[in-house]
């Protein structure tokens, strides 16, 4: 059959740039990028790929019909030849929700949907605010010298609520944090990860037949319901299915937040005129928070989307196989989106437009929850210790490692006088 397709034009070749996975100036390495065009050729962890620089391309790639999470429309040489043990290749070769499409996608995100409502997440508004006191409570018993923020506060919060969401046993929570810990790359890595990964599926399978035992109102007892509801069998998750999805909540529902966290603490600590105003209620909490996603993404880069036939994005050609990595860093920054002043970070009660929580099919379910337990977090924080600074410069703090990630792997800072 002749192809009436119209012809996409060839265009040169490009180098290939490789992207460091713990830069020291990721934005500037991003404005580089920017500068070469809105789709550039890079290698990152050992894989080629096109990666968006700018917000446009990266608002039309995360929902460009023409593209797809699906791992099947990846170039089988190019899947073959990618490096093992490292974090694209976990991300690439998961099987869950995160890189399902069409009805899968629908089918397994659908459980989830009640989970996040905004009516359940305005409701653990109270228990937020529990958890933040109490850590803050520990935190002021920590001085008077250096406290790692990030470890001390980023970290146990958002891990405390996405357990109180999903109906994680208290008894059985400290197993649990670490061996995500180890899985999420948070702590240093053992020889074997596989070890690590076979202790937590057994551990969430100990934790799946408690509430299949004892139900209950969280997200793990919905799941549940859903492996073994009543609806047509096709509707329903598979057991591997209600593993993957479990796994995935209690990882992702963390891992992000930290980062967001540690960011927005990161960025008020350098710029105190946008504090005080944040302080004396000027503008909201929520305004820091919306500021940081824009400017300081949690997420750097993520994989991937691939072509599933020809086609041209923003005046470059596209082959079928290639694979395209969004980079969250480069779109926040863009100042053909967000003007001449697109890299200061200006906190304002009409925040502007972001793509931190993804566009598409497959936006962030969790957003609303990270909103919230960024404005509790940091209205709880800045209060109760008026006197945070930084204990370290900001060029000294070491770069997360990882290219998925956005953010510096320790805040130490001093608390000072807590507030009476």
């Amino acid at each position: 059959m002749t192809d009436l397709r119209p012809a996409i034009p060839a265009q040169p070749e490009q180098a290939i740039t490789v992207v460091d996975p713990a830069p020291r100036d990721a934005h500037a390495d991003c404005a580089r990028l920017r500068r070469m065009g809105p789709l550039v050729p890079v290698e990152v962890d050992g894989v080629r790929a096109w990666t968006t620089t700018r917000y446009s391309t990266l608002e039309t790639i995360l929902s460009h019909p023409g593209l797809s999470r699906d791992v099947r429309h990846w170039d089988p040489e190019a899947l073959a030849a990618m490096p093992p043990g490292t974090a694209v290749n976990e991300i690439v070769r998961d099987t869950s929700m995160l890189n399902a499409e069409g009805e899968q996608h629908r089918r397994l995100r659908g459980p989830l949907v009640k989970a996040f409502t905004p009516r359940r997440v305005r409701e653990l508004r109270p228990r937020v605010e529990e958890i933040a006191a109490g850590l803050i409570d520990r935190m002021a018993t920590l001085g008077p010298g250096p406290v790692d923020l990030r470890r001390e506060f980023g970290y146990p919060l958002p891990r405390e609520v996405i357990s109180v969401l999903m109906g994680i046993p208290e008894e059985r929570r400290a197993e649990l944090n670490t061996l995500t810990d180890i899985l999420a790359r948070v702590v240093e890595e053992p020889e074997d990860r596989n070890a690590s990964r076979a202790a937590l599926r057994a551990l969430l399978g100990e934790i799946i037949e408690l509430k299949r035992h004892a139900p209950a109102d969280d997200l793990i007892t919905a799941l549940i319901e859903a492996a073994e509801g009543e609806a047509d069998e096709s509707g329903r998750l598979s057991e591997e299915e209600l593993f993957e999805t479990v796994e995935l909540i209690f990882v992702a529902g963390q891992v992000t937040t930290v980062n967001l966290l540690t960011n927005a603490v990161h960025a008020l600590l350098r710029h105190p005129v946008q504090l005080a105003r944040l302080r004396d209620g000027t503008l909201p909490w929520s305004a820091a928070v919306e500021e940081t996603l824009r400017w300081d993404s949690p997420l750097a880069y993520f994989p991937m989307r691939y072509v599933i036939d020809d086609v041209e994005i923003d005046g470059v050609r596209l082959r079928k196989g290639e694979a395209v990595l969004a980079c969250y860093t480069a779109a926040g920054r863009d100042p053909a989106r967000y003007g001449p002043a697109a890299g200061r970070f200006e906190p304002v009660a009409e925040a502007p437009v972001h793509l931190s929580f993804g566009h598409g099919p497959h936006f962030c379910l969790g957003a609303q929850l990270a909103r919230l337990e960024g404005e509790v977090a940091l209205s709880a924080l800045f209060e109760a210790f008026p006197e945070l600074r930084a204990a370290q410069p900001s060029h000294e703090l070491p770069p997360l490692g990882t290219v998925l990630g956005n953010s510096v792997r320790s805040l130490p800072v001093l608390l000072g006088e807590r507030a009476r």
